[in-house]
């Protein structure tokens, strides 16, 4: 079941990539990194690690795997990302960020809560300090205004 889900992720990277190379320019006029640049990394970084994880899937086929417990966890984390995807609007990018990945952490990384509550505010963390102080680009607003 993993392989044909790694073989769309990576039809996906190739359709990515096919339109960063295609329609986005790599350098602006002036010679800066045009928009180009981050999605054409993003894009092969995508089919590269899709390909070592069907080939890594591949060679790992003759083991048995418990595939009713992979399915409950799938459904909870399609279930988890809708409710992200509503969060998202309502409370905003880092709040809703925050609550998905402890949500998330806790259902797939059972026993370790420190190192969930680490992750789950470190990540955020980061991408709003690259996105919004060093990129300049803003992170999801929210419906609701919270004192942070």
């Amino acid at each position: 079941m993993r392989i044909p889900f790694l073989v769309a992720v990576m039809a996906a990277g190739v359709f990515y990539s096919y339109i960063a190379f295609a329609d986005l320019g790599f350098m602006t006029r002036t010679g800066r990194l045009g928009p180009g640049f981050f999605p054409r990394l993003i894009g092969v970084g995508i089919i590269v690690l899709s390909i070592w994880a069907i080939l890594d899937e591949l060679r790992a086929r003759g083991t048995v795997e418990d595939t009713i417990g992979y399915w409950r966890d799938a459904l909870t984390m399609v279930g988890m990302a809708l409710i992200y995807a509503v969060f998202l609007k309502v409370f905003g990018g880092y709040i809703a960020t925050v609550a998905f990945l402890l949500l998330a952490l806790t259902v797939l990384n059972k026993g370790r809560m420190r190192q969930n509550l680490l992750l789950a505010f470190l990540i955020p963390t980061g991408v709003y300090a690259l996105f919004d102080r060093v990129l300049n680009a803003n992170m999801p607003p929210s419906m609701i205004q919270l004192p942070i």
